[in-house]
């Protein structure tokens, strides 16, 4: 496994518990975060975003990967700008 496959893996790990985090907050529910999961991953599976296949991180079940993306994908532009500035100053790009 590659140094940015394990920072992708590494940080889907901390969208997933963000967003958790995020639903259910002050013992409040969250619409609007469930919204913009539901949104992000329903765009990515539409289009078949998949993050991972763009560093090399095939999953089994495509649409497993797109669900994942959305997941990443809801957390905002700019920390999917950011993902990809890390993974390309690693690789020298």
């Amino acid at each position: 496994m590659e140094y940015s496959q394990i920072i992708i893996v590494a940080i889907l790990i901390e969208a997933i518990w963000e967003n958790c985090k995020a639903v259910w907050q002050e013992n409040k529910f969250s619409w609007d975060k469930v919204g913009a999961l539901i949104v992000s991953i329903f765009i990515c599976i539409s289009v078949q975003a998949d993050v991972f296949g763009l560093v090399g991180l095939n999953i089994v079940w495509p649409i497993l990967a797109n669900v994942l993306t959305g997941i990443l994908v809801s957390r905002g532009a700019n920390f999917i700008h950011d993902i990809f500035e890390k993974i390309s100053k690693k690789e020298g790009k």
